[in-house]
C-alpha cells in the first residue's frame, strides 16, 4: 500500500471514510431484476461532504483508501479536481474499488440494492490503514467528520480510532453523521455497540429520523443532545420533511426548500456539508445567538435541497456562488440576515 505524494495544504476539515461509485437506476420506481441499464457517479457519505465542502469554499482534506484500478485513478482524479486535500489518501492493489447499485422510486428517493462483489469487505476502502494517517493534517485542521460505515471492517474501524485520538490530541471537534447502511456489515448486530463507543468522542451528530430512533427511541434532538453530555449539536433529518435540531441549547425546526427532486443521493451528505462551512465561517461563541443558530440549518436545508435537483451526489451540489443565488430566489421572504 502506498500514499500519493501531494504537497501539504492545510485544511481546515478532515473527511475520513469510503469513496466509492454509486451505480444509479435509469429506470425508476423498478426492482433490481427489471434495471436495464445505470449510470454511474462517484459517491461515498465522507467523500461527498469533503467535495460539498470544497466547492463551498472550505479547505478540506479527504482520509480513505481507494484500489490501484482504473475506478481508484478517477476517483483520485476527482478529489484533485474538486480540490481536496489528498495527503490522506492510500491506495491499495489487493482489492477493488468499491460499486453499489442504488436503485431510484418514482419520486427520485434512492435504496441501495448490491454491491458488485458478494463479500461487502473485499473493496479498497475496508482496507484504510491506521498507520499511514498523516498527523500532520489534524495539526491545523478544526474538524474530523466520519461516518460509521467504516466501523464495519477491522483495518478501517482501528483507523477510525486513530483518528479519534487524533483529533482529540490536537482538539479537533468531532462531527459525526451516523449514514447507517446495514448491508455494508458483515454482522449487522454489531453496529449498534460500536456505533455507541463513538459517543465519548463526538461533538456534533447527524441522524436521520429512523437512526434516531433506533439508537435513542427518540428523534427529538433535544432529548438526544440531553443524553449525551459532550454534545455541542444535534440535527435530525427526515427527507424532504423538517430538520429539528439542538445546538448550544437552541432549539428549533427547519423545513428543507421546496424542489423538484431528481436524486437524493447524498443529499444529506450536502446538508451536512452546508452545516460545517457554516461552521466554519463563525466562532463557535456565535452559537449561543438562536438566530445564528437558525441561519446555519437553513443554509444546510438549501444545500441539501439544491443538490436533489439534478443526478450524482458530487456533480449535483452547489458553489458558494450558487447556493447564494438559490437562496435569494428560494427564501420565500424568511431569508435570515444571519447566513453568511
Amino acid at each position: 500500500m502506498k500514499t500519493d505524494v501531494i504537497s501539504y495544504v492545510p485544511s481546515r476539515v478532515i473527511c475520513l471514510g469510503e469513496i466509492l461509485f454509486d451505480y444509479l437506476a435509469d429506470q425508476l420506481g423498478k426492482s433490481l431484476s427489471q434495471i436495464q441499464s445505470w449510470t454511474t457517479y462517484p459517491g461515498g457519505a465522507p467523500a461527498n461532504v469533503a467535495c460539498g465542502l470544497s466547492k463551498l469554499g472550505t479547505n478540506t482534506a479527504f482520509i480513505g483508501c481507494i484500489a490501484q484500478d482504473v475506478l481508484g485513478d478517477a476517483l483520485l482524479q476527482l478529489l484533485k479536481d474538486q480540490q481536496v486535500n489528498i495527503q490522506g489518501l492510500q491506495r491499495i492493489d489487493r482489492f477493488s474499488t468499491r460499486q453499489v447499485y442504488v436503485l431510484r422510486s418514482d419520486r427520485g428517493d434512492r435504496t441501495f440494492a448490491a454491491f458488485s462483489d458478494k463479500r461487502p469487505e473485499a473493496f479498497a476502502d475496508a482496507h484504510l490503514s491506521a498507520k499511514l494517517l498523516p498527523e500532520k493534517l489534524f495539526l491545523e485542521a478544526e474538524y474530523l467528520v466520519i461516518g460509521t460505515l467504516s466501523l464495519a471492517y477491522e483495518n478501517s474501524r482501528q483507523a477510525v480510532f486513530r483518528a479519534l485520538e487524533l483529533a482529540e490530541k490536537y482538539h479537533l471537534k468531532v462531527v459525526v453523521d451516523i449514514n447507517h447502511r446495514p448491508f455494508f456489515w458483515q454482522d449487522e448486530t454489531q453496529a449498534k455497540p460500536l456505533i455507541q463507543k463513538l459517543w465519548q468522542y463526538v461533538d456534533f451528530l447527524k441522524v436521520s429520523k429512523e437512526e434516531a430512533l433506533w439508537l435513542f427511541d427518540t428523534s427529538e434532538a433535544n432529548l438526544i443532545n440531553n443524553r449525551l453530555d459532550s454534545l455541542e449539536g444535534v440535527l435530525v433529518t427526515d427527507g424532504g420533511n423538517e430538520v429539528n435540531y439542538c445546538i448550544s441549547n437552541q432549539i428549533g425546526k427547519v423545513k428543507p426548500f421546496p424542489v423538484t427532486v431528481k436524486d437524493s443521493t447524498g443529499a444529506g451528505d450536502a446538508f451536512l456539508a452546508g452545516f460545517i462551512h457554516q461552521l466554519c465561517q463563525r466562532k463557535l461563541s456565535e452559537l449561543n445567538n438562536p438566530q445564528v443558530v437558525k441561519a446555519i440549518v437553513y443554509y444546510a436545508c438549501a444545500v441539501g435541497s439544491f443538490t436533489t435537483q439534478a443526478e450524482g451526489a458530487i456533480s449535483a451540489q452547489p458553489t458558494k456562488e450558487e447556493l447564494l443565488a438559490f437562496l435569494k430566489t428560494h427564501s420565500d421572504g424568511t431569508y435570515p440576515s444571519q447566513i453568511i
